[in-house]
């Protein structure tokens, strides 16, 4: 283990983006321990408040990147201890902010209603990009030794990573921009029905390629989200407050 270590983390220079990646993952765990134990009500755990504000955990996040953002761009000699250290500070700020991505995107309270759960989403994509990244992988670069002009190459790529998200297919998406050949097949197959792909080009247009894709994401998807749901709420706890977001535009 220390082997694998030194030789494909320090000595390729991985070791800022390994602390910022165990330190999210680490800062993710503890802060959704932390919030589910103030929602029981369990101990001395309870929110931040300064007088009748509630202080979001989003806005320690935000401060904590921008220390750590700084401090890697003003440490002295290019240390890689230094950017280890600026790396974790980062690692921990970007899991307070994306815990609550959610609450930025909607301008609104939802941390446990139903569309909370974009937060660890948003987690999780972060996690699995930062991962493939240790891995050595690099997205949207083409550098197989061969004699051809590599710009159209990437621009295609580049064309697909935007078609498979705009189908609706996110991780196929984002994960595709460092393995190719999942956007040969994102790009090509149905969008999913809530899409803006589908918005665009079935509704009202093409009836019948709306229905197969309702099918398909009744039959395939919907079991699969389950699953993955089920995964999200054993780590982060049950999103299941009624939606005052809904409710909202109801009134």
């Amino acid at each position: 283990m220390a082997n694998w270590f030194e030789h494909s983390i320090i000595a390729t220079g991985r070791l800022p983006l390994f602390c910022f990646f165990v330190a999210l993952i680490v800062t993710f765990i503890a802060t959704r321990i932390n919030v589910r134990l103030i929602r029981a009500k369990i101990g001395w755990f309870r929110n931040v408040n300064v007088g009748e504000m509630h202080i979001h955990h989003v806005v320690f996040g935000v401060v904590l990147m921008l220390v750590g953002g700084v401090a890697g761009l003003i440490v002295s000699g290019g240390s890689q201890t230094g950017y280890a250290v600026a790396a974790s500070v980062f690692g921990i700020g970007s899991a307070l902010v994306l815990d609550e991505f959610a609450l930025i995107l909607h301008l609104h309270d939802v941390y446990w209603e139903e569309e909370g759960r974009t937060s660890v989403d948003a987690v999780f994509i972060a996690i699995a990009i930062t991962g493939l990244l240790l891995t050595g992988l690099r997205p949207l670069v083409w550098d197989y030794d061969l004699p051809i002009n590599p710009a159209p190459l990437i621009a295609a790529h580049l064309a697909m990573v935007v078609v498979t998200l705009l189908k609706g297919k996110i991780w196929t998406g984002m994960v595709g921009m460092f393995v190719p050949v999942l956007l040969a097949v994102g790009a090509v197959r149905l969008a999913r029905p809530g899409s803006p792909w589908a918005h665009w080009f079935f509704a009202g247009r093409s009836p019948r390629k709306l229905a197969r894709a309702v099918r398909r994401e009744e039959r395939w998807r919907r079991p699969a989200i389950r699953a993955k749901i089920a995964f999200q709420e054993f780590l982060s706890g049950r999103h299941d407050l009624p939606s005052t977001r809904r409710s909202r535009r109801r009134t």
